[in-house]
């Protein structure tokens, strides 16, 4: 497969985390970035309105970009919805979910916060990864409604104070005296796009466990390594909304994101 078309999906701009180390892995791709943005945030909706957005959406833009591989850059659509993608189409997906495997094994003082939308911390999904990878770890559950609007409103270069991303981040570090917290997990692709904020306001220096690394790494699984020397057009964005600011397009040139268009409607 010499110059693949990968599609990677969100519900806004979180993906674009994700969508960076893919473009790094596989520069030689074309790669295609679609934001359901009109229906963001995904975490505020019930489950069957959800699936019933995604699905037929996610059958526009197949017919419209016909990758040969997508991925759900979205850990709520990745729990609620993969599995009916899957059953619906063909083409392979490659999901998010949180990092608790790798947090929970690196972590020296077995005290490992996963911070993410409410909708992803309340998920049976979310506690059965704590089940399963836990490892002796005491893992504190920590839902944001508001850290990934700010993240958003950050990369289109609105104000933001310290103050705001302070009181979504303090929950996350727990100290009782004999441990704290040395691990947090990123479990919404929205928040490494705060990570240099989110390190500098940290009480105390912890790592930082962001999934776009390995969702990376199993593109390359799937798809193979990039053909030397082949360098892939500019990538195009796709908006559900058909709004992009002056702004934002500034920020998505920082991507490689050239071209914006809108979705196709549902």
């Amino acid at each position: 497969m010499a110059q693949p078309t990968i599609l990677v999906f969100d519900s806004g701009l979180g993906g674009l985390t994700v969508f960076r180390e893919i473009a790094k892995a596989r520069p030689d791709a074309r790669l295609v970035y679609a934001a359901d943005d009109a229906f963001f945030p995904y975490g505020a909706h019930e489950e069957a309105a959800l699936v019933a957005r995604v699905v037929p959406l996610m059958g526009d833009l197949i017919a419209r970009v016909a990758p040969e591989l997508v991925v759900i850059a979205c850990n709520t659509a990745s729990t609620i919805v993969l599995p009916q993608l899957r059953a619906r189409y063909a083409v392979p997906f490659v999901g998010t979910v949180p990092a608790i495997k790798p947090a929970c094994a690196g972590s020296k003082t077995k005290r490992v916060s996963v911070l993410g939308t409410e909708a992803t911390v309340q998920r049976e999904y979310t506690m059965g990864l704590i089940r399963d990878f836990a490892q002796g770890c005491d893992v504190t559950l920590v839902g944001s409604a508001r850290l990934a609007p700010l993240a958003e409103a950050a990369l289109r270069a609105e104000p933001v104070a310290d103050a705001e991303i302070v009181a979504e981040l303090a929950p996350c570090f727990v100290d009782d005296g004999a441990r704290r917290t040395d691990m947090v997990v990123l479990a919404c692709t929205h928040f490494p796009l705060l990570l240099e904020r989110l390190t500098r306001l940290a009480p105390w220096p912890v790592g930082w466990i962001d999934p776009a690394p390995a969702i990376a790494r199993r593109v390359v699984d799937l798809l193979g390594p990039p053909q030397p020397g082949v360098r892939a057009e500019p990538a195009e964005a796709l908006f559900t909304s058909g709004r992009v600011s002056a702004n934002l397009a500034n920020a998505l040139s920082a991507f490689g994101i050239k071209a914006v268009a809108s979705a196709p409607a549902i």
